[in-house]
C-alpha cells in the first residue's frame, strides 16, 4: 500500500531549493497570485513536463520507448489518469515530443530557445510557461524520466497542496545507504563515515535509513515560484515506494528502468486483454540469424529448440501462434520443424498480413502481440500491443 510521508512543515523567509544559474526572467503575475481575491475559485493545478530535445546522455530520450511506449508516455499517462489536473502540458523546442505529447492527450507549450540550452534550468523553462498562462496557480513539474510514476501519487500530493495548504511539495525516496566523507586525489588523509558507527553497522532492518530527493516531481505555488523557487516555503516531503523510485540519466540506466517498468509501471485505466494471436517473425527470432545453402541450392536454416517448446507451451494455453516473413521462405522446410503453426512468407506488408489475420479470429489489436526486431514492426506496434502489454500479460521474450 502506497504511503505518504510529510517532513516538518515549515515557513521560511529564504527558502531553499533548485535556483537557476543567473537571475531568471521576469515573471508577469496572475491577478490571483494564488490567493484568491473576491469569489474564491479553485486553484487550477497544472501538472507540466520538460522536455527538450536535445538530451546530450540519450538523444531524444524522451520519446524513446521504453518497454513499448515512449519515456513521456509513461508519466503523461499517470497524469492524465489522475484527475487532479485542470490542463495537462509538455514543454518542448522539438516537433517529434510534441507530436507524441499531443498523441497521449496532453498540451503542448514551445518553449523558446532561451529556454532550451545546455544551461538552462528547469525554473527557467517554468517561469517562461507561467508567462503565458495567467490561469495557472500550482505547477506540478513531472520529470519524463520517472517511468514508475503512478496516479495514486499525484492524487495524494494535489491533496496536501489543495486541503493541507503546503506551498511546496516534492518526492523522495528512502534509502539504506552507508556514507563517507570523500577524499581529494592526493591528499593524505582517511576517510570519516558520515551516518554510521562501523563499531556498531545495525542492520538494514533495525536503521529507518535515510530521505533522498528522487526527482520525480516538484509541486509548487505561483507565488513561491515568482520568488524564484521551487522548495520553499511551507513544504513537505512526499516518499515514494522504492520499486516505483526510478530515474534514467544515461544508458546504462535503459534496460533496468525497462525491467523495473514492466513490473511496477502504471499501465492505465484500461483493464489488459489477454493475448489471443501471436504472430512471430521467422528471421532473427524462430531463427538464429544463419542460413546454409546446400550444394544443390537448397536453403537450411537453423533454430534453437527452446523457441519450439516456449510455442509448445503458448499454444497450450490457448494462444494462437502463426508465423511470417518478408523473405521466399520454403514452407516445407519450415514445415519440417513440426511447429503445426499457419505461416505466411515473402510478405510485403505485414501490417496487412497481421491485420487480415486479427479480423479473420475477430480480435481487437490489444489481443494481438507481435515478436520482431525489423523495420515493420514500428508500423505494427502503433497498432498492436507494445512490449510492456505483452509482459503484463505473461508471455516472456527477449
Amino acid at each position: 500500500m502506497d504511503s505518504v510521508e510529510k517532513g516538518a512543515a515549515t515557513s521560511v523567509s529564504n527558502p531553499r531549493g533548485r535556483p537557476s544559474r543567473g537571475r531568471p526572467p521576469k515573471l508577469q503575475r496572475n491577478s490571483r497570485g494564488g490567493q484568491g481575491r473576491g469569489v474564491e475559485k479553485p486553484p487550477h493545478l497544472a501538472a507540466l513536463i520538460l522536455a527538450r530535445g536535445g538530451s546530450k546522455g540519450i538523444p531524444l530520450k524522451n520519446i524513446k520507448h521504453l518497454a513499448g511506449v515512449p519515456l513521456i508516455g509513461w508519466v503523461l499517462r499517470a497524469a492524465l489518469d489522475s484527475g487532479v489536473f485542470q490542463s495537462v502540458w509538455v514543454s518542448t523546442d522539438h516537433d517529434e515530443i510534441e507530436n507524441v505529447a499531443k498523441q497521449f492527450g496532453a498540451q503542448v507549450h514551445r518553449r523558446s530557445s532561451e529556454t532550451s540550452k545546455d544551461s538552462s534550468t528547469s525554473l527557467d523553462a517554468i517561469i517562461e510557461f507561467l508567462n503565458f498562462h495567467n490561469e495557472v496557480d500550482i505547477v506540478g513539474n513531472i520529470q519524463a524520466t520517472s517511468p514508475c510514476l503512478h496516479p495514486t501519487d499525484l492524487q495524494k500530493v494535489a491533496e496536501m497542496i489543495r486541503e493541507e495548504g503546503y506551498d511546496s511539495v516534492f518526492s523522495v525516496v528512502r534509502r539504506h545507504q552507508f556514507r563517507w566523507s570523500e577524499i581529494q586525489k592526493g591528499v593524505r588523509e582517511v576517510t570519516e563515515p558520515l551516518n554510521l558507527n562501523p563499531a556498531k553497522r545495525p542492520r538494514r532492518q533495525d536503521w529507518d535509513g535515510e530521505l533522498y530527493e528522487n526527482g520525480s516531481f516538484y509541486f509548487a505555488k505561483r507565488h513561491l515560484i515568482e520568488m524564484g523557487y521551487l522548495q520553499g516555503g511551507k513544504m513537505a516531503y512526499y516518499e515514494m515506494r522504492a520499486e516505483h523510485s526510478v530515474d534514467i540519466d544515461v544508458d546504462i540506466d535503459w534496460p533496468i528502468a525497462e525491467q523495473r517498468v514492466l513490473r511496477y509501471g502504471y499501465f492505465g485505466k484500461e483493464k489488459l486483454k489477454e493475448i489471443k494471436l501471436l504472430v512471430c517473425n521467422i528471421d532473427g527470432c524462430l531463427t538464429n540469424g544463419h542460413i546454409y545453402v546446400s550444394g544443390d541450392q537448397k536453403e537450411i536454416i537453423s533454430y534453437d529448440i527452446k523457441d519450439a517448446i516456449g510455442i509448445s507451451l503458448l499454444k497450450k494455453s490457448g494462444i494462437e501462434v502463426r508465423l511470417i516473413s518478408e523473405r521466399a521462405c520454403s514452407k516445407q522446410t519450415l514445415s519440417s520443424l513440426k511447429l503445426d503453426c499457419k505461416m505466411e512468407v515473402n510478405v510485403p506488408d505485414k501490417l496487412a498480413v497481421v491485420d487480415e489475420w486479427r479480423k479473420e479470429m475477430g480480435l481487437c489489436w490489444k489481443e494481438v502481440a507481435y515478436l520482431g526486431l525489423d523495420g515493420p514492426q514500428e508500423k505494427l506496434h502503433r497498432n498492436a500491443l507494445g512490449a510492456s502489454d505483452l509482459a503484463a500479460s505473461g508471455i516472456a521474450f527477449e
